[in-house]
């Protein structure tokens, strides 16, 4: 009766957070904490958490909000890098589909990072493979079995972004390109690798916004419960 009385949302003054998005999609509604005060983001997933939901992430967090989250959820993981803090996880079912995320160079990491971290918080088992960008081609090939082994894969580039590309072309899952804000000048924070995966001439590529890990990660963790779901329906099972 008391999470009825918080259903659809609660009212938190200078949030209503959504307790009913877990009933309409994967999970609880995310936190996100650029332009949050390190208060609000804590009392916010206080909120989330005494409704016993999972995953229960907060992103692009810096270290102010971190301390306040660790304060009311002591478990919490802190990712410093990506700024991604993990409240609680969803446990990964027998059958968890496999991520793979590909990062074309070191410096494309933080979004790689939050990537990785979302999907495995959303209950799926992750691989990672890492500084394979499109200058040493040949450290990716050396890797195509592990390509080819996953059912959904994250490419994170920045610079012209033609990795998304050139994996895509050697494997037959979906890919989700994401662009990161890493590049010179003409790379114009990001956009000229965002123009170059929309016109990516692989078939199967899909792109995400700028340096948005989390909405690919989150992106691969949905197709693959979808495709949980679909093969649950064929089996005639729960």
């Amino acid at each position: 009766m008391r999470r009825l009385a918080c259903l659809p949302f609660e009212d938190l003054g200078f949030a209503r957070v959504d307790h009913h998005r877990a009933v309409r999609t994967l999970g609880p509604e995310v936190v996100y904490a650029r332009g949050k005060t390190p208060e609000e983001t804590a009392a916010i997933v206080t909120a989330l958490l005494r409704q016993g939901g999972a995953p229960v992430l907060v992103t692009k967090a810096d270290r102010a909000h971190a301390d306040a989250v660790l304060a009311v959820a002591p478990g919490a993981e802190w990712h410093a890098r990506s700024g991604l803090l993990v409240c609680r996880r969803l446990e990964p079912s027998e059958d968890a589909g496999l991520v793979l995320v590909a990062c074309a160079g070191t410096s494309d990491l933080p979004v790689a990072e939050e990537a990785w971290v979302t999907a495995g918080a959303f209950g799926c088992r992750v691989d990672k493979l890492l500084d394979v960008g499109v200058a040493g081609a040949h450290r990716l090939f050396a890797d195509t079995e592990r390509l080819q082994a996953a059912a959904v894969l994250v490419v994170v580039a920045g610079m012209e972004g033609a990795l998304p590309s050139l994996v895509a072309g050697l494997v037959r899952a979906p890919v989700i390109a994401v662009p990161t804000s890493v590049g010179y000048g003409a790379a114009f924070e990001g956009l000229a690798a965002l123009l170059g995966m929309l016109n990516s001439c692989a078939v199967g590529v899909a792109v995400v916004n700028i340096d948005n890990g989390f909405g690919a990660g989150a992106l691969a963790a949905r197709i693959l419960a979808a495709r949980a779901v679909a093969g649950r329906d064929r089996e005639g099972g729960p």
